[in-house]
């Protein structure tokens, strides 16, 4: 399965197969005819899977980068280590990043790429569940601060995504509902169908056949979101369903406790809760939200108060001059924007 993401000179393919690990060579020829790779992954994935992408990419000149996993890599200290390791390779404007891995490593892999010397080449070749249906797709790339997630960043697309749903059958069970939590967001936001269909099974094994083509709706979706929206100023900020309570859950358990995915179900239930009591939403979203969540293993609660969810909110980058634009359902399927402040979320005390 091949989509194309259509952003005029920055449009570029996401190829959708199983087996794509061991050809990843073949595709990455059809758009780079440079000579230096740079593969950076970190030390869960490069064991699983490095050498077969480094066989397959045996007429280039590879160098490898492999890093601690988990979300405190994606940090500004670890940028000076990437930039060093590129230049010790010696990789120039006209050479090539690869990010094996997950989200983290998407992230900062792609963050390096956007900044050293002003842009180099980047392939995604995400390796966990949450990187395949959102964040390998977008050119959204981004370190943490201290003071909360994904705080320094840019837009910078990749030249070619290729996803691999056989990779998953690595996945210890964590990953798998830290990523089930945005395919729930995306059918909760733009896919009535899907939310369905999640919804019809009753665990993941039930779902894992299917598996193949619920990644390919999920990203056919947020290829119609970011081809409208490549700067995050409209309706890509549907994307951000859940995800203002989120960030604020992990950045308080330092991103040790519940993964990004988990935070973002607790954010869709919570904020859809508070939603239908201010006749924002349609009474039931939120229930059937928690079903879907229970249905893949995934909280609905975290335990913070009231004041510590608004002290952590207040300074996230979405709240600009105290105004906040969070995401709600009309209904299943069917989302909108909601200009408010961090008022809205005085109800919540969980």
């Amino acid at each position: 399965m091949k989509i194309t993401v259509n952003l005029g000179k920055n449009s570029y393919p996401v190829h959708i197969a199983g087996g794509l690990l061991a050809k990843s060579g073949e595709y990455i020829s059809r758009i780079f005819q440079g000579q230096k790779i740079m593969l950076i992954s970190d030390d869960n994935v490069f064991p699983l899977f490095g050498q077969k992408v480094l066989d397959s990419l045996r007429d280039y000149e590879c160098h490898t980068l492999v890093l601690p996993h988990g979300e405190p890599t994606k940090n500004f200290q670890s940028l000076p280590t990437i930039y060093k390791a590129l230049l010790d390779a010696k990789l120039t404007r006209s050479d090539l990043v690869i990010a094996l891995g997950g989200g983290v490593i998407g992230d900062l892999a792609g963050f390096a790429a956007a900044s050293y010397l002003r842009g180099i080449r980047l392939v995604q070749i995400p390796t966990s569940l949450l990187a395949q249906v959102d964040s390998s797709v977008g050119g959204k790339v981004a370190v943490d601060l201290p003071q909360g997630k994904n705080l320094v960043g840019a837009f910078f697309q990749p030249k070619m995504v290729l996803i691999d749903p056989d990779v998953l059958d690595t996945l210890p069970e964590h990953f798998i509902k830290d990523g089930m939590g945005e395919v729930i967001k995306y059918g909760c936001i733009k896919d009535a169908d899907l939310f369905e269909k999640l919804c019809s099974h009753n665990s993941f094994d039930s779902l894992k056949p299917e598996l193949p083509g619920i990644i390919t709706r999920c990203v056919d979706i947020k290829r119609r979101v970011v081809e409208a929206d490549q700067f995050d100023t409209g309706e890509r900020m549907l994307l951000n369903f859940g995800h203002t309570l989120a960030h604020t859950i992990e950045q308080y358990y330092n991103y040790e406790r519940e993964s990004h995915g988990e935070a973002v179900g607790i954010g869709m239930y919570q904020i859809s809760r508070i939603a239908e009591k201010k006749g924002l939403t349609l009474p039931g979203c939120a229930d059937k939200i928690r079903r879907a969540l229970e249905i893949y293993g995934l909280p609905v609660s975290c335990g913070l108060t009231s004041e510590v969810l608004l002290e952590a909110i207040a300074l996230d980058k979405k709240n600009l001059n105290g105004h906040l634009n969070i995401v709600l359902l009309k209904e299943i399927g069917e989302s909108y924007v909601y200009p408010t402040d961090i008022s809205f979320f005085v109800e919540n005390g969980r």
